[in-house]
């Protein structure tokens, strides 16, 4: 099992310890660093600078947001980062929430995300391989554009620059048990959001659909990497409180009362009536009662928190499971110092 340093998105502005950070991991011998955004600082040009400062270290979007470009201009990006950085990079898609999507990017969200987001990674693909000019008719992503006010002028096209990587890899944060199944068919590996080395069973039936699960498959290794909030701490219940804050937002704030797929994917986890009561008291402006609402349990299960004994027992049970990749959200270097020796 690799490590992976995930650094997320910037809050109210850049963090100046980010680079050093990664620095210290590739360091360490951690395989990975990672970025993220939502709705502020975008996935990749914060990946550019720490690929400036950094040598062998591989570099991953987590989550680059398929609304917020067109699957060409995403290719775009991912074939010349991974030119500048040597071929290191990992792209992260991810279709994010209505209420992102139509919100912030003004743009309508896909009646069938499942299409949406096999048609997005298909045209990707076709741009990394440059077999031929890119062509897909889509019912989201047409090339060229068939449109209604369509000039009909566009004509297929194939990237002017060669890719470094053909079978650059392509991963794709899911949570519903379609989409997994579908990332599992269609992509190089999985970012879950949450996951929770007790209940394997949760994913087990989507995972069996990954290449290195079926008989006779000749692809590589399919790759599970989720985001853990890891840190080395004396007290378990402080440790967990940065995850349960994290929990309420994504759980009661980050999608509509009626449609909220991290709210779903708790409720599946075994936490129904929690994620229903965390979403009330959120959007009802009670914030810090929905943080406090989040349970103990829950945000311990999928994290790495506590003495460093206690996370070198509990780090046996993600070892066991399908996980490839570690992808930590750790506040400090001796935090990423400690799961480097327990790991090694």
């Amino acid at each position: 099992m690799r490590l992976g340093l995930a650094l997320g998105y910037w809050g109210r502005g850049p963090s100046p310890d980010h680079v050093p950070l990664a620095q210290e991991a590739e360091r360490l011998g951690y395989d990975s660093v990672w970025t993220a955004e939502s709705w502020g600082s975008d996935v990749f040009t914060p990946l550019t600078w720490i690929a400036a400062r950094t040598s062998r270290i591989r570099l991953g979007t987590a989550v680059a947001q398929m609304a917020a470009r067109s699957p060409t201009t995403t290719a775009m990006h991912a074939l010349t980062l991974d030119h500048l950085s040597g071929g290191r990079m990992l792209l992260g898609l991810g279709l994010s929430g209505p209420q992102v999507v139509e919100g912030w990017y003004g743009r309508p969200f896909p009646s069938s995300p499942l299409t949406a987001t096999r048609e997005y990674v298909d045209v990707v693909r076709q741009v990394l391989r440059r077999e031929a000019p890119v062509e897909l008719d889509g019912r989201f992503h047409s090339h060229p554009y068939r449109g209604e006010d369509c000039t009909g002028l566009g004509k297929p096209l194939k990237p002017i620059t060669h890719p470094l990587r053909s079978d650059l890899p392509i991963l794709l944060g899911a949570e519903g048990p379609k989409n997994i199944a579908q990332t599992a068919r269609i992509a190089d590996g999985w970012l879950p959001l949450y996951w929770s080395p007790t209940r394997t069973e949760v994913y087990e039936a989507s995972l069996a659909e990954a290449p290195d699960a079926r008989e006779g498959s000749s692809k590589s290794h399919f790759l599970v990497a989720p985001m853990v909030r890891a840190q080395v701490c004396d007290d378990v219940a402080e440790g967990l409180l940065p995850v349960k804050t994290m929990l309420g937002f994504y759980i009661g704030g980050m999608g509509h009362a009626k449609r909220n797929f991290h709210a779903d994917l708790m409720a599946r986890m075994g936490y129904e009536e929690e994620a229903r009561r965390i979403q009330q008291l959120f959007l009802e402006g009670r914030r810090e009662e929905a943080v406090l609402a989040v349970p103990d349990a829950f945000a311990d299960e999928i994290s790495l928190v506590g003495p460093r004994e206690r996370i070198a027992e509990r780090l046996e049970s993600w070892r066991k499971g399908p996980v490839t990749d570690l992808l930590l959200l750790s506040p400090d270097r001796l935090t990423l110092r400690v799961l480097a020796e327990l790991n090694s």
